[in-house]
């Protein structure tokens, strides 16, 4: 198999929290195949500034198109320019596979390149590999029930993958940093940026967090979510809160925060299920976190059925006594 590309995604100025594990994916995947990985990153003038790191993850050849026009995601642009990049291959000639984050940003942006390439794409995997030269990914169907192993005979292989599903690994390589002003014509763009909401500055973005703290009907009222907000703060840092659809559609918490099929799809390595019943809907975003903690005084809920900790019990009395034990270990170590 030849070169493999990763495309790593900007946020305000910096590298994506998924970046690194989408890079290191690519270096293993390289690495195995006799080949090298680069990195893709797009951005306005000065985006090169982060990529020095990258080479610490594997990456042989960092490239980085800088124009003003793309200082902002736009599907349009984003796409035309990787999609051009990938046609021009590496040095080993075409690209033997491209990897993304199944982020917000990825899910919009990869099928397009995959259009423009008229290549099929395997999305939100959880397991990818090279067997007998050709790319394998595993990847949750049926809500999560059960798991598809697909072998990819296309050139290049479109991959997004699912956030906090793999571990970033050091692997040294060149980290050789290339810039490139791609040719950007917004006057074609047939879709703009308008406006911009930014979530408050201490909010985490539940698809990427490694700890998610969700809460369900069972917290009877939105009055009562600073119990949960507790907890997320006494974890400590980095920690999102989440809820379920019943709880978005009554108007209770923003829909940023859903976890689910119509949702957001987490993997964190921490999940606390707080008086969620586990509705397959719910179960579809979250089924692969490393662990799941339900809390609910339902014993037969489904949530425990996919839960590595269950508390059946009342989450009013559970929820301070776990805060106050969680805030006690802080403190001690």
């Amino acid at each position: 198999m030849a070169d493999v590309l990763a495309f790593l995604e900007r946020r305000e100025g910096r590298l994506g929290a998924n970046a690194r594990e989408v890079m290191s994916v690519a270096a293993r995947l390289a690495g195995g195949s006799g080949g090298s990985a680069h990195a893709l990153l797009l951005g306005a003038p000065g985006a090169s500034t982060e990529a020095a790191e990258l080479g610490r993850f594997g990456a042989a050849i960092v490239s980085v198109g800088e124009h003003e026009a793309l200082a902002d995601y736009h599907p349009d642009a984003y796409a035309a320019v990787l999609a051009d990049r990938v046609r021009e291959g590496g040095p080993q000639g075409a690209y033997g596979a491209v990897l993304f984050s199944a982020s917000v940003l990825g899910r919009d942006l990869a099928p397009r390149v995959a259009a423009l390439l008229d290549v099929p794409l395997a999305t939100d995997a959880t397991g990818v590999e090279i067997v007998d030269g050709r790319v394998r990914v595993v990847r949750p169907i049926y809500s999560g029930k059960a798991f598809a192993t697909l072998e990819m005979d296309a050139a290049p292989a479109l991959v997004s993958l699912r956030p906090n599903a793999f571990t970033p690994t050091e692997t040294a390589a060149a980290g050789e940093l290339r810039t490139f002003s791609p040719e950007v014509d917004p006057s074609s763009w047939r879709v703009r940026l308008i406006e911009r909401k930014q979530a408050a500055a201490s909010e985490v973005d539940v698809a990427e967090a490694s700890v998610i703290v969700s809460g369900g009907r069972g917290m009877k009222d939105p009055s009562h979510w600073d119990l949960l907000e507790k907890l997320r703060d006494a974890l400590g840092p980095g920690v999102a809160l989440g809820a379920s659809r019943a709880v978005v559609d009554a108007g209770w918490r923003p829909h940023s925060e859903q976890v689910g099929q119509t949702g957001k799809t987490v993997a964190p390595k921490l999940y606390f299920a707080v008086g969620i019943s586990g509705a397959i809907q719910h179960l579809a975003g979250m089924r692969t976190a490393k662990t799941i903690v339900a809390i609910n005084r339902d014993a037969d809920a489904p949530i425990f059925a996919v839960a590595n900790y269950g508390v059946v019990g009342d989450l009013f009395e559970i929820l301070p006594r776990l805060t106050e034990e969680i805030a006690a270990l802080k403190a001690g170590s």
